[in-house]
């Protein structure tokens, strides 16, 4: 599996990542959901040069001209709660694919030993189209796993791309030992060093979900 972390270039999307980790910045949860849609587009962005294009005839109003267009069907999925800004960014740039949605959750005996559970997957036909499974944070990677294991089981991709904001080294080590998925991308936009007692992101961000929808109890 390959990792991209578009972080390591300098551009606009480290503007957008260094705001959702500022406590001040935090503090306004609807500039949150903003940053976190932004930096979908600029993951939409950037995995559309990956897809399969072909040539179209487009009509102007003064005659015609050939362009290239996306070819692939795309499926965009996204965890519960947290990921739903990060999926309309990329709905804003791919606004004619399908969408699925999982809920996925930690069942926590313990911080640093627990199981995810999916009570919930709403899904179209993915066989042979392009699978993009998104959310903001990869802590321990367990949900993903978890959650593009139980979609897969609905059929096959023609390739899979994952998408996480913030992972830990932990995190993105978890998904390339336990995810078979033979054309598959991992995209992160920074990397961090650790987790702490709790499997939380350090430094990261805190609860993405929280963030953007209120604490939850």
């Amino acid at each position: 599996m390959k990792v991209i972390n578009i972080g390591k270039n300098n551009s606009v999307f480290n503007n957008f990542i260094s705001q959702i980790r500022d406590i001040n910045v935090q503090q306004d949860s609807m500039r949150f959901r903003k940053n976190l849609e932004r930096i979908g587009e600029v993951f939409a962005y950037e995995i559309s040069k990956k897809l399969d294009y072909e040539s179209q005839n487009i009509t102007t109003p003064l005659g015609k001209i050939k362009q290239s267009l996306i070819k692939d069907q795309l499926v965009l999925a996204t965890i519960l709660r947290a990921g739903l800004p990060l999926h309309k960014g990329f709905l804003n740039y791919f606004d004619t694919s399908e969408s699925a949605f999982i809920s996925a959750y930690r069942c926590e005996k313990d911080p640093r030993d627990f199981s995810i559970k999916v009570e919930y997957l709403s899904t179209p036909n993915i066989h042979d189209k392009v699978l993009i499974i998104v959310d903001p944070m990869i802590a321990t990677g367990k949900s993903f796993v978890k959650s593009l294991n139980t979609i897969l089981k609905k059929g096959n991709p023609k390739c899979v791309h994952i998408v996480g904001v913030i992972a830990s080294k932990f995190g993105v080590d978890y998904i390339l030992n336990n995810i078979n998925f033979e054309n598959c991308s991992l995209w992160i936009g920074a990397e961090d060093p650790q987790l702490n007692s709790k499997s939380y992101i350090v430094p990261g961000l805190g609860d993405a979900g929280d963030l953007s929808y209120g604490t939850k109890i």
